[in-house]
């Protein structure tokens, strides 16, 4: 694999609060001139991210729920519509991790069904974060029935909000995800990967997509 094939796994990230939104500006630039598959920043920078990757490959993602997923679906809907209508092509939506521990399995339904009907409409690339770190090996698996049942494009192993979480993904994570979805369907492997190293492992492992800050450091551990 060679650096540009490498940075078309990348959804270089950038979800700090306060972020001035000339920084933003740049950091988008920067992603394109790198050939990153997406940006992923927070929604009220979606309409600053679309203007700085206006006619580039690289797609304006953001998140939704984040970082705790625990926000009603209703609310989830409207937030995505309201993304996707300021410029978003890609949603990262946090489950309802609470609901699907709890077995609460309508609850994960009716978000992941509002939200999948809300990104296919207008052609957008919806991502499912399932928080793998809180969840048992048992948790996981229906999480991605769950996410193949409502049409999700991508399932992605976690926010990647070390504060919150108990470790960073693994490579177990992302191999037992792909053991569970279907082949056409996206593995996003985010929280943890830093390293060139790091993200060889995670595609190894079945990973279509990788959710890293310090993506040009990732491309960078290449000779070409």
């Amino acid at each position: 694999m060679n650096k540009k094939e490498l940075a078309k796994y990348i959804d270089q990230t950038d979800l700090t609060p306060g972020e001035p939104y000339d920084k933003i500006t740049e950091f988008c630039k920067d992603a394109a001139e790198n050939g990153f598959a997406s940006v992923c920043i927070l929604p009220t920078l979606v309409k600053t991210a679309a203007a700085a990757l206006k006619g580039t490959d690289t797609k304006v993602c953001t998140v939704v729920s984040f970082p705790l997923g625990m926000d009603y679906p209703e609310i989830k809907e409207i937030e995505t519509k309201e993304a996707i209508e300021n410029g978003a092509e890609e949603i990262d939506m946090v489950m309802n991790v609470g609901a699907l521990k709890g077995g609460d399995y309508d609850i994960v339904n009716d978000e992941l069904a509002r939200v999948s009907k809300a990104c296919h409409d207008k052609g957008v690339l919806l991502k499912l974060i399932i928080e793998t770190t809180l969840l048992t090996d048992e948790q996981i698996v229906k999480a991605c029935e769950l996410a193949e049942a409502n049409g999700v494009d991508i399932v992605k192993t976690s926010t990647g909000f070390k504060k919150m979480l108990p470790r960073s993904t693994s490579v177990e994570d992302v191999q037992l995800i792909r053991a569970h979805i279907k082949p056409e369907t996206g593995l996003k492997a985010a929280g943890g990967i830093r390293t060139t190293e790091d993200a060889l492992k995670m595609i190894e492992a079945g990973a279509t997509r990788i959710g890293a800050s310090s993506g040009k450091d990732i491309v960078d551990g290449l000779a070409e």
